[in-house]
């Protein structure tokens, strides 16, 4: 019988290549640039998988072919926002995604934003490099606590959990939880958190608030302009989550007008694409798209794929199906 045909849309750690070409017939993306609507359209026709990631934008549109071969999308990676699932559903391919493997490694980044946003320093290590550092002084670079502090974490997910776990065993803080749905008891008293039924009622509580919901339509610009006038005037916001969660130019006004003590990002709207207000913010902290990036992650996402692969093609139901 002919091994399945599959996809990698980007290039994945080599010793997944290298697993993944034992057993199905792999095509690789040698280019490592992000696929265009026309390519995965193309895709759809001649792979039985394809394996994408958060950069193959893959909405309605791509579906819009005759004779489809491919019957599932294995995502590399926890959020799948950039797949229509609906238009997906309607022709009959699975999505699956990589929970579970890549929420400590997440969790960390949030933290090491949260300490570099409220310790200034990106805006230190700009300093020394520019060779601008005349010496330590009692008043330069002040910066924020965060010992003590009150985090809010809007989604109380496998990541969000970590977070709270770091956050409040490792440095003391009070953890508020809002989520969609109700939090078992026993999961809050692991941190001593507890749940805010509404994300207007968390904010104006907490000295750090991190994203760690879904993106999609349903959560574009959660946070916004009236949700920025909300927080504490020195208060952070940390994103490891998904772009379109924060309205990029409201944040860039708060910033810019002391609203807020500065952010952490981590993810953004229009990947690669930053704005230049967001550019100029002293106060900001950015990363590019880090939260996963250590090999140990990146290659369980790639094994974890390849665990719902080769469950589908025989037969199994994949554990890591969203569709």
């Amino acid at each position: 019988m002919a091994r399945p045909r599959i996809l990698i849309t980007r290039r994945w750690p080599e010793a997944v290549e290298v697993k993944l070409a034992e057993t199905f017939d792999v095509t690789l993306n040698t280019a490592d640039t992000p696929l265009g609507r026309d390519a995965l359209r193309d895709a759809l026709g001649a792979f039985d998988a394809i394996l994408p990631t958060v950069t193959d934008r893959i909405g309605p549109e791509v579906f819009d072919r005759p004779a489809i071969r491919t019957r599932i999308l294995a995502n590399y990676g926890v959020g799948f926002s950039h797949i229509d699932v609906a238009a997906a559903k309607g022709q009959s391919i699975a999505v699956t995604n990589t929970p579970d493997v890549l929420s400590d490694c997440t969790a960390d980044l949030a933290l090491t934003l949260m300490l570099m946003a409220a310790r200034r320093a990106g805006e230190g290590e700009r300093d020394l490099r520019a060779g601008a550092w005349s010496g330590w002084r009692p008043t330069h670079l002040i910066g924020t606590k965060v010992s003590g502090a009150t985090l809010g974490i809007i989604g109380f997910g496998r990541i969000g959990q970590a977070v709270a776990d770091r956050a409040h065993h490792g440095f003391g803080m009070t953890i508020l939880v809002q989520n969609r749905s109700a939090v078992a008891p026993e999961v809050l008293a692991r941190t001593g958190a507890a749940q805010v039924e509404a994300i207007d009622d968390l904010l104006p509580r907490c000295d750090f608030v991190s994203l760690h919901c879904p993106g999609g339509a349903a959560n574009r610009h959660l946070i916004d302009a009236r949700r920025f006038g909300l927080m504490k005037p020195g208060a952070f916001l940390i994103n490891t989550a998904r772009g379109e969660v924060v309205d990029e130019a409201a944040l860039a006004e708060a910033l810019e007008e002391g609203r807020i003590g500065g952010a952490g990002l981590d993810v953004y709207e229009n990947e690669p694409r930053i704005p230049e207000a967001l550019m100029a913010a002293p106060n900001l902290v950015m990363l590019p798209h880090l939260g996963s990036a250590t090999r140990e992650t990146r290659e369980a996402m790639g094994f974890r794929v390849m665990d719902n692969l080769v469950d589908f093609f025989a037969g199994r139901t994949p554990r890591d199906r969203v569709a």
